[in-house]
């Protein structure tokens, strides 16, 4: 059954974009942290990237349970439930950190991102549902632009934090107590961090929790996984999960792998804390196009726009790729721009006309974020054996997908047009 939507107060949108900057502040910290515990654990860029494959893994165990709860809980109340486990899972950051345990961030990482998959899965639909249905992709990807607000933010002041100043010298011949106590030292910084975060997280739960009250929820329908499965013979539905899959992958390894890329002497030659201070290019180029996006996604055709961005996103790290110097640099993080539109584009394409579903669908749209859990992985494999510039390869076969999806559309489009 089509559901229209629901008539709220202003304070719920604003609530919504606190949420998405929330969100976006956190997983970009991300990219700030994988050089720092590289270096200092001395791992190869595939065992670093278990960072975003411990991360995503969660988009992937908890995004359907999530779906039920929002069913069985309400929207409000399954955002604080998410809250309240994103910021046990900041704390976790405190053993971790005094440990040395790499296992134990990890650990941390999961927990966190459990939390953020929970609160992922209800967001959606809930911003769908606040307005007409018509005009949902403006809407998410104006709010998508606070996500990016956050990422934007967030890895400047954290290369500032974790990055800064001249590391510490590692012992030589260290027993294992003695690496223990280096590496708690130099994490130490990162504890603090996620610490704060843990207390603003805990604000935010707090607001969400009071405000609960001022929305509508939907029926408690039943979430059954099989009604999700079938949602897989509408063909925009299973090309869309398909391309969220290879846009999350393609983003995330990109942010994971600028900080090292940057620092590379063929490139720019940068400190890992100039390198880092660059992140917020790459993220605030998504900012910025998807503030934009909620006007010109009004006025140019959604297949058409797609195609157009990941045409360019390819263009862009092939050129990378075979430059030198500045531009090198400067063509990588452009790439970010080129992001802005994709994710809001994919999810409104894939759940258009899912109607009672659309909770069912969001959810397996959340799973396929696991992509940015495993095309980094491989990412960082391909770094490994044949450099960070080969590496680019992997996020350039991710854009096609996107960018054939796109086509897709709009083929589609002009088949409808034709005989509609």
């Amino acid at each position: 059954m089509k559901r229209n939507p629901i008539e709220h107060p202003a304070d719920l949108h604003w609530i919504v974009y606190v949420l998405f900057f929330t969100l976006g502040c956190i997983t970009s910290l991300n990219d700030v942290i994988i050089p720092k515990l590289k270096a200092l654990f001395v791992l190869p860029y595939v065992e670093i990237m278990l960072i975003q494959a411990a991360f995503f893994a969660a988009f992937l165990l908890v995004a359907l349970p999530a779906a039920w709860i929002v069913r069985r809980i309400g929207y409000m109340r399954t955002a604080v439930l998410g809250l309240l486990t994103m910021s046990i899972g900041c704390l976790l950051f405190a053993p971790a950190s005094r440990l040395g345990s790499f296992a134990m961030f990890l650990a941390a990482l999961f927990v966190i991102a459990a939390g953020i998959t929970t609160v992922q899965v209800m967001i959606n639909p809930l911003m769908s549902m606040l307005g007409n249905p018509a005009t949902t992709q403006s809407r998410l990807s104006f709010s998508q632009a606070f996500y990016s607000l956050g990422t934007t933010l967030s890895p400047y002041f954290g290369a500032l934090l974790i990055l800064g100043g001249g590391a510490a010298i590692a012992p030589e011949h260290p027993s294992a107590a003695e690496l223990t106590a280096f590496r708690s030292v130099e994490t130490r910084m990162i504890e603090h961090i996620y610490l704060g975060i843990a207390c603003v997280v805990l604000v935010v739960a707090a607001v969400v929790w009071l405000r609960r009250y001022r929305l509508v929820e939907l029926p408690p329908d039943e979430i059954h996984v099989s009604q999700g499965l079938a949602l897989f013979r509408r063909a925009h539905f299973s090309f869309g999960v398909l391309c969220v899959f290879f846009y999350v992958g393609a983003e995330i390894a990109i942010g994971s792998i600028i900080v090292n890329y940057l620092m590379q002497p063929s490139v720019m030659g940068l400190s890992a804390q100039a390198a880092g201070k660059h992140l917020p290019y790459y993220w605030g180029g998504a900012m910025i196009g998807r503030f934009l996006g909620g006007y010109f996604l009004r006025k140019i055709p959604q297949g058409q726009a797609l195609l157009g961005v990941a045409a360019l996103a390819i263009v862009l790290l092939a050129a990378s790729a075979n430059m030198a110097g500045d531009a090198s640099g400067w063509a990588l993080l452009s790439v970010g721009l080129c992001n802005s539109i994709m994710y809001p584009s994919i999810f409104s394409l894939a759940c258009r006309d899912l109607g009672a579903h659309a909770a069912e669908g969001s959810a397996i749209i959340v799973v396929a974020s696991v992509g940015g859990g495993l095309v980094p992985l491989l990412t960082g494999f391909t770094a490994d054996h044949l450099g960070l510039k080969m590496a680019l390869a992997i996020p350039a076969c991710s854009y096609f997908v996107i960018a054939a999806f796109g086509l897709f559309v709009q083929r589609s489009r002009s088949a409808q047009l034709k005989f509609g």
